[in-house]
């Protein structure tokens, strides 16, 4: 059967299908809600390019930036939002408030808390950011040595927390277990015993128990970065180096408030090799209670090291071998790589 050039060609009933803003949108937040934040990242970008008229997409992917721990990737998102759109979304100022105090860039979250609060109405983070402004004005106030392993109003808190220390930085591991034990009993709100309690066990050789006692945590807490750096140092410990780089990545990007915090991310990027960045993180800390442990000389020395400056790096080993006896049966910041 022929068919003539001439002859009328019948309309086809199909409808192209053409994904707009809100599809990609609806799709990204689907994404959200199950906690596939990379999935959601993705929608989100399609949302944002579909239509950039819209600036709750790019709102939106400025939040997820913000679970997923990217916080300058976040400002940067709001940044342009408040460019283009000006003072019709004041609450990008609360959420860059917000990313900043997480990238422990205390005087611009200070800044952008207080134009938010400076802006005509109740916003819907009002309370949120006075609650911000007071802790960051109550940091300013602090001298640098607050941390979560003190307080110095719980006497029996402090001499459990001090006696769990001792044994975790003696590599006591088995008097670490059963102190940490009794304080996640006694004082269920110091999370960080929690945490340190998983370490020691790692440490003690229960590895896979360790293991799932964060992931479990960390499920509830995508953001949470004592999962991250307990996470990050097991699988790197047990060889699985690209198991542990997403959590190294996620700790490249955050800058905490908090001294212990600080130390804990300057570890970690020495131990995943992050030597550069390692010494940055050390040099950013103050706090007496922080610079004089063990870890400190140990992973300070050890990154000093790897970045051309062995007279630091020695000067930290032999300083941390006059506290820590123990450290100078480890040879030297240049057996570790």
């Amino acid at each position: 059967m022929t068919t003539s050039l001439d002859s009328p060609i019948k309309e086809s009933n199909i409808i192209p299908f053409v994904p707009t803003g809100h599809f990609y949108f609806t799709h990204g937040i689907q994404a959200f809600k199950k906690r596939r934040f990379q999935a959601a990242v993705k929608w989100l970008k399609k949302a944002v390019e579909s239509d950039p008229e819209e600036p709750l997409y790019a709102c939106q992917l400025s939040v997820i930036y913000t679970e997923l721990g990217s916080y300058h990737a976040a400002n940067q998102v709001l940044t342009d939002v408040l460019a283009k759109f000006g003072k019709e979304y004041v609450d990008c100022y609360y959420l860059m408030a917000n990313n900043y105090a997480h990238l422990g860039l205390l005087n611009d979250a200070k800044k952008y808390a207080e134009t938010y609060l400076d802006q005509p109405g109740d916003g819907e983070f009002k309370e949120a950011a006075e609650q911000l402004l007071a802790m960051l004005e109550s940091l300013d106030e602090d001298d640098g040595d607050d941390d979560e392993w003190a307080f110095d109003d719980e006497d029996d808190l402090l001499i459990y927390q001090e006696t769990a220390f001792y044994h975790l930085e003696q590599e006591e591991w088995e008097e670490a277990l059963s102190i940490l034990d009794e304080m996640t009993e006694l004082f269920p709100e110091f999370t960080l015993a929690r945490h340190k309690y998983a370490y020691a066990l790692f440490m003690n050789g229960k590895q896979d128990e360790a293991i799932e006692i964060e992931q479990k945590w960390l499920e509830k807490e995508p953001t949470n970065i004592h999962c991250h750096v307990n996470l990050a140092t097991f699988l790197l410990e047990q060889g699985r180096s690209e198991d542990a780089k997403p959590h190294f990545e996620r700790l490249r990007n955050v800058f905490p408030m908090h001294e212990q915090q600080k130390l804990f991310v300057a570890e970690t990027l020495a131990r995943a090799g992050y030597y550069s960045e390692a010494v940055e993180r050390f040099r950013m800390l103050k706090g007496k209670q922080v610079v004089q442990r063990r870890v400190y000389y140990k992973w300070y020395s050890i990154a000093a090291y790897h970045t051309g400056n062995p007279s630091k790096a020695l000067h930290l080993w032999e300083k941390g071998c006059q506290s820590f006896p123990k450290l100078s049966s480890e040879g030297g910041p240049w057996i570790h790589r």
